[in-house]
C-alpha cells in the first residue's frame, strides 16, 4: 500500500473545524495514539528515511494494537510511501522481539487525534505533545498506483479549507527530536 500525506500546522483548530462543515467532511471519531518507534540494528531509520513502530490506538476505551513499517518518502512535497501494517496482540511482547533483535527504542510519540472522512480522505487534527497543532489529510492507494492526482487532490482539499502554508514534510517524531 502507498500512503499520501500531507501534514500543516494548524493555528486554530475551531476554524478549520468549521471549514471542514463547509466542504462535506464527517466526523468520524477521537482517538488517542502511542506510538513507540524502535531502530534497526542494520542500519539508521533516521538515515534512510525508514520507520517501524508499535501503535497503541485508544477509542472510547477500546485499545488496537499495530506495528508499522514506513518505507522511504517517495516525493518532495509531502509524506507519500510505502506503509505496511498489521494488527498485534501484545505490544509489550512485541517490543521484547525487537529489543532481543537489537532493535532499539528511539522514542514516545503521543498524540490525541480527531478524525474526518471527506470521500476517500481521512483529514486528522492532531494535538502532539511537545508540538503545536498540525493537520494531516491522507489516503491509501494500492502498490504501484500513480499517486500525483491524490496528491493534487490532497493540497486541494487544504486550499478550501484556507491552509496554504504551515507545511511539512517531517514526521511527529523526527520535529520532536529537532526540538531536543
Amino acid at each position: 500500500m502507498i500512503e499520501v500525506e500531507v501534514k500543516a500546522k494548524i493555528n486554530d483548530f475551531d476554524y478549520v473545524i468549521n471549514k471542514l462543515k463547509v466542504i462535506g467532511a464527517k466526523k468520524s471519531h477521537i482517538e488517542h495514539q502511542e506510538d513507540s518507534y524502535f531502530n534497526s540494528p542494520l542500519r539508521d531509520f533516521a538515515k534512510t528515511d525508514e520507520a517501524l513502530r508499535i501503535r497503541k490506538v485508544t477509542i472510547d476505551e477500546n485499545l488496537s494494537t499495530f506495528i508499522t513499517y514506513k518505507g522511504p518518502k517517495l516525493n518532495k512535497s509531502s509524506k507519500t510511501r510505502e506503509e505496511i501494517e498489521v494488527g498485534i496482540q501484545d505490544a509489550s511482547k512485541i517490543a521484547s522481539i525487537f529489543t532481543n533483535l537489537g532493535f532499539v527504542q528511539a522514542a514516545i510519540v503521543i498524540k490525541d487525534r480527531t478524525i474526518y472522512k471527506l470521500d476517500e480522505y481521512i483529514i486528522s487534527l492532531d494535538k502532539v505533545e511537545g508540538l503545536q497543532p498540525y493537520m494531516e489529510i491522507e489516503a491509501d492507494l494500492d502498490d504501484g498506483t500513480d499517486y500525483q492526482d491524490t496528491l493534487d487532490n490532497i493540497f486541494n482539499i487544504f486550499n478550501k479549507l484556507g491552509v496554504n502554508s504551515g507545511f511539512e514534510r517531517t514526521s511527529y517524531l523526527e520535529l520532536l527530536q529537532l526540538k531536543k
